[in-house]
């Protein structure tokens, strides 16, 4: 249990011993940068190790207040031997990763919605039981009438519909009563994996302009770091409820579609190699559709990861080259999303503003004074997820 007094000198030794460091090894530290890092982390770990045990210290009855007011029997006789606590749990440290992780597979399966998965298997339905196609007793037939059956046990299209406006605010279906559509998801989302791809294309620029650069201006973790934790504090009031729950069975949904779509059957009556074939012919077919198959596809399989790897605490790291590492592992996928959104107007990559505000849904070129330069037109919003109709 830390004094005031004590918490002071803690604080007063910790700067002390980081002006050591350095000063000893101010030579060494311009040679070999990552030492900095090294260094840093060990006396910050030093730290954390202090606090964490005056944290699990047990207080007095009274908290410390009777010390502090001069009541009683531990009554201080000067400020400097009141207790004073370390202070609370970090909030970005509270989010359960297992609700991120549902909605990274809510956002796929969005994305196979939009694509028209479900679409093209209702689809067959109506034709398998207006005998208008030739399937009889095949797998895919059978496959198709337990589809059929097991319909009233599953969540409504109605209900998967709600659950997206109300998580990502895509489509246009109405929200359930008491909740509201999550209007900012997107536009964190995008920001997000614009900021880790403008990380690396910053980072690449500076390897190749200067060896072993280290200038923080190429590639700022901050910005990163904080666009992350915007987004994953944003999910988090929006992960709740029968969410979890939802996406089990719309993957399992999902999983029986493509057996349907694969059978033999059915590949056979539509001249087709594999599932997505058949959900394209359908698609072109019945629905005189534009394809988006590959770029949708695509999507949600790169922003589940992105999603799945901001449910870990890997956002919360502060060293470089530990950051640096992790975020590494969806690098690409950052920069694949990213592309394969903007070909289809569902995101931009600004070049320039690099902070996005939260009542901003894109930035815009401006002057120092406010203005906008001229000659530069300003930048559209990216085009919403719309609504589409069955």
């Amino acid at each position: 249990m830390a004094t005031e007094k004590e918490y002071q000198s803690l604080y007063d030794r910790i700067a002390a011993l980081r002006n050591q460091v350095t000063s000893r090894l101010a030579s060494d530290l311009i040679s070999n940068p990552q030492l900095a890092d090294a260094l840093t982390k060990q006396i910050d770990d030093m730290l954390q190790s202090v606090v964490d045990a005056d944290s699990k210290a047990t207080p007095p009855p009274d908290k410390g207040l009777g010390a502090l007011a001069g009541v009683g029997p531990e009554a201080a006789k000067d400020f400097g031997t009141t207790r004073i606590p370390a202070g609370v749990e970090a909030y970005d440290e509270t989010i359960t990763s297992e609700r991120i992780v549902a909605v990274g597979d809510m956002y796929y399966l969005w994305q196979h919605e939009k694509i028209g998965v479900f679409r093209v298997v209702l689809k067959l339905q109506e034709l398998f039981k207006a005998g208008t196609v030739r399937l009889s007793g095949g797998t895919g037939a059978f496959a198709l009438y337990q589809f059929d059956r097991r319909e009233v046990l599953r969540y409504t299209q109605r209900d998967r519909l709600s659950a997206y406006k109300r998580i990502f605010d895509y489509g246009g279906a109405p929200v359930p009563t008491g909740s509201r559509a999550n209007t900012d998801f997107h536009k964190l989302f995008a920001h997000f994996i614009h900021q880790v791809t403008l990380f690396w294309r910053d980072k690449r620029i500076s390897d190749v302009i200067r060896e072993r650069a280290y200038d923080p201006s190429f590639g700022s973790i901050a910005i990163v770091r904080r666009a992350g934790l915007d987004l994953r504090n944003n999910l988090k009031w929006l992960s709740f409820g029968h969410l979890n729950v939802l996406r089990v069975e719309v993957m399992q949904l999902l999983e029986e579609a493509f057996k349907i779509l694969d059978a033999d059957d059915v590949k056979r009556l539509f001249g087709a190699d594999n599932a997505w074939d058949v959900i394209e012919e359908v698609l072109i077919r019945y629905f005189n559709e534009r394809l988006v198959t590959s770029p949708r596809q695509r999507m949600g399989v790169t922003g589940r990861e992105i999603l799945r790897w901001l449910a870990q605490d890997h956002i919360l790291k502060t060293t470089r080259s530990e950051f640096e590492t992790l975020l590494l592992e969806i690098a690409e996928q950052a920069e694949e999303w990213l592309t394969s959104a903007q070909a289809m107007g569902l995101a931009g990559r600004p070049a320039s503003a690099r902070v996005l505000p939260w009542d901003q849904s894109s930035p815009s070129p401006l002057r120092a004074n406010g203005k906008p330069k001229p000659g530069v037109s300003p930048q559209r919003a990216p085009a919403r997820e719309f609504e589409y109709e069955y």
